[in-house]
């Protein structure tokens, strides 16, 4: 299917809107995604927070100014599609549980719609993931390793090959603190190839 029928059906896609009036924020569907044929990036993260529901556009919080200051890059690069793509394993906000944290991506939405959206981009040349969910998805074989293990791998060979990265979220300072190789071993890595494909 064309690349942009798929994304008018994503857009129109109520398939969790019972599931998102369920939960504490009680939203409707927005799925917020950012691709083209032409990109040759893509950037495979969990699903948009409440501040991307918000404002229709994926990584509009502390996440997204932490990953573009990793790639290098400003909002201008970082959010024209024809350069970089942008596909959470989840399209929409999952919503807050009781206690005012995120609920996981669910996984109906790469069922349906994942690999169509893949086959129909085939310049993609590199997936940098970030977080568990994208981690598990295109990695299966490395589920059972850690965090650490993961990243330090650097990239990966696959169709197309992937770098994983810890999610850019705050709440991961301490493993940064923790792991100071991620900044002069991995970042070097991430910002050639973002060099390489999208500012280029």
């Amino acid at each position: 299917m064309p690349l942009h029928d798929l994304a008018k059906q994503i857009k129109a896609c109520t398939h969790c809107a019972e599931r998102f009036a369920a939960t504490k924020t009680e939203h409707s569907p927005n799925p917020i995604f950012q691709i083209s044929t032409k990109s040759r990036l893509c950037i495979a993260g969990q699903a948009p927070g409440l501040r991307a529901h918000d404002s229709g556009r994926p990584f509009t919080d502390p996440s997204g100014v932490r990953l573009r200051e990793w790639m290098g890059i400003d909002e201008e690069i970082f959010y024209d599609s024809d350069r970089l793509a942008i596909l959470p394993m989840a399209f929409c906000f999952p919503g807050y549980n009781a206690k005012n944290h995120d609920l996981p991506p669910p996984p109906d939405c790469a069922k349906l719609w994942r690999q169509q959206l893949f086959d129909a981009m085939p310049n993609i040349e590199l997936i940098v993931i970030v977080g568990k969910s994208a981690l598990a998805w295109h990695l299966p074989a490395y589920r059972k390793k850690s965090l650490s293990e993961c990243v330090a791998s650097g990239i990966i060979d696959g169709s197309p090959p992937v770098l994983p990265l810890p999610h850019p979220s705050w709440r991961n300072s301490g493993w940064l603190k923790g792991n100071p190789w991620f900044e002069t071993d991995i970042l070097p890595v991430l910002r050639s190839e973002v060099s390489r494909l999208v500012v280029q």
